[in-house]
C-alpha cells in the first residue's frame, strides 16, 4: 500500500469491503435447494469503483484479501474492470470473504456474509495507506463497515483526517447490523466520519443510525448539520432526496424496472453519483442518472459485471424505464 500514485491521477479511490459474491443462478429458490451459482467480484466499496470505471472514470480501491485463490480471482476481476488494484494486499492467515444471497424478486434478497474469524478488508492499517494518493484523488469514498472494527476504523478516520475535505469526500453510511453489536455503538464513529466528509449517502435505516432521525428531510438536515455539504437520502420506492448546504434540493422518483436482484443497485447509484459530481452536473441530473444506473443493475442478477455503460444509462433515461 505504500507505493505512491501520480498526483491527481485518480478520479475516485474507494476504501472498504471486497469479496466474492456467489449468487444462485436460480431465482425464487431457497439456498438449500439451489444447485448452481455464479461467481462475481463483490463488496460495496469495490463495486462503486467498478461502477465509476464503467462510466469512464479512473478508479482504484484500497482493501485487503486473503492470500488464496479467491484473492487472486479478485485481482484479476479488478484489472478486467479497469480498477487499479495496487492497494489491494493479502492478509496471511485470513480467507477471502464470500457472500451468498437468495433471490426472491422483487424485494427479498437475503444476504449471508462469510467473514469469520475476520474479514481481511478490516485489517487495513493506517501505517500502510498511501495518504498522498488519498489526499490527491478527486473523490475519496469510505464506508460505515470500515468503522466497525480495528485497525480498519483507525485507518478510515486517519485517511479522512489527512484528506481534510480536499476535493469531494463521500461517506457511504453502509449500515450492516451484523457487523455491529448496537446502533448506539456505531453513532460516535459515524459522527466523527461525518465531520471529515463533504457528501453523505444512505437509505432510511442508515441515516437513522447516523443521525437518530428517520424522516428523510429531517435526516438530510441533520446530516448537513453534522458537517457535510450534500446529503443524499435513498427512500426506496419513493426515490431519492438530495439536499445541499446552498439550500438546493432534488427529489427524484425511481425509474420503472422489473427487479431481478436489487443488491447491486446502491453501488451502481454510488458510482454514478461520483461520475455526476465529477462532471459538475446539477443535483437533479445527478440523481436521475444515479437512479437509472441503479435500476439497470436491479434488472440483472449480478452486481459488479452488471454495472452499466454511459450508453445504457442514457438509453434508460430516454425510455423513462429499464426495458
Amino acid at each position: 500500500m505504500a507505493e505512491s500514485a501520480e498526483s491527481s491521477a485518480y478520479d475516485l479511490i474507494t476504501m472498504g469491503r471486497i469479496g466474492v459474491d456467489l449468487y444462485p443462478l436460480q431465482t425464487g429458490v431457497p439456498l438449500p435447494q439451489v444447485t448452481s451459482f455464479g461467481k462475481f467480484l463483490g463488496g460495496s466499496a469495490t463495486n462503486v469503483a467498478v461502477a465509476a470505471a464503467r462510466l469512464g472514470r479512473r478508479t482504484a480501491v484500497v482493501t485487503r484479501t486473503g492470500d488464496d485463490p479467491f484473492g487472486a480471482y479478485l485481482h484479476e476481476a479488478l484489472r478486467d474492470f479497469g480498477v487499479d488494484d495496487r492497494w489491494v494486499t493479502p492478509v496471511p492467515g485470513l480467507q477471502t470473504p464470500v457472500t451468498f444471497c437468495e433471490v426472491f424478486p422483487p424485494d427479498d434478497f437475503p444476504l449471508y456474509f462469510y467473514r469469520l474469524p475476520k474479514a481481511p478488508d478490516l485489517e487495513i492499517d493506517a501505517h500502510e495507506l498511501d495518504l498522498d494518493a488519498i489526499r490527491d484523488t478527486r473523490i475519496f469514498w469510505v464506508t460505515g463497515t470500515g468503522l466497525s472494527e480495528e485497525p480498519s476504523r483507525t485507518a478510515t478516520l486517519a485517511a479522512l483526517a489527512h484528506r481534510a475535505k480536499s476535493g469531494t469526500t463521500v461517506f457511504d453510511l453502509d449500515w450492516r447490523p451484523m457487523f455491529w453489536g448496537d446502533p448506539e455503538a456505531a453513532r460516535p464513529f459515524y459522527a466523527e466520519a461525518l465531520r471529515h466528509t463533504t457528501v453523505a449517502v444512505g437509505n432510511l435505516d442508515e441515516v437513522e443510525v447516523a443521525t437518530g432521525v428517520r424522516e428523510p428531510h429531517a435526516a438530510a438536515r441533520a446530516l448537513l448539520d453534522a458537517g457535510v455539504e450534500l446529503a443524499v437520502v435513498k427512500q426506496g420506492p419513493k426515490g431519492v432526496l438530495a439536499v445541499n448546504r446552498k439550500g438546493e434540493s432534488a427529489e427524484v422518483p425511481p425509474l420503472p424496472v422489473t427487479v431481478l436482484n436489487g443488491l447491486g443497485a446502491g453501488d451502481a447509484f454510488g458510482g454514478s453519483l461520483c461520475h455526476g459530481l465529477l462532471a459538475g452536473w446539477d443535483l437533479e441530473r445527478i440523481m436521475r442518472h444515479a437512479n437509472a444506473a441503479g435500476a439497470i443493475v436491479a434488472s440483472r442478477l449480478e452486481c459488479s459485471s452488471a454495472m452499466p455503460t454511459p450508453a445504457e444509462v442514457e438509453q434508460a433515461l430516454k425510455a423513462g424505464a429499464v426495458l
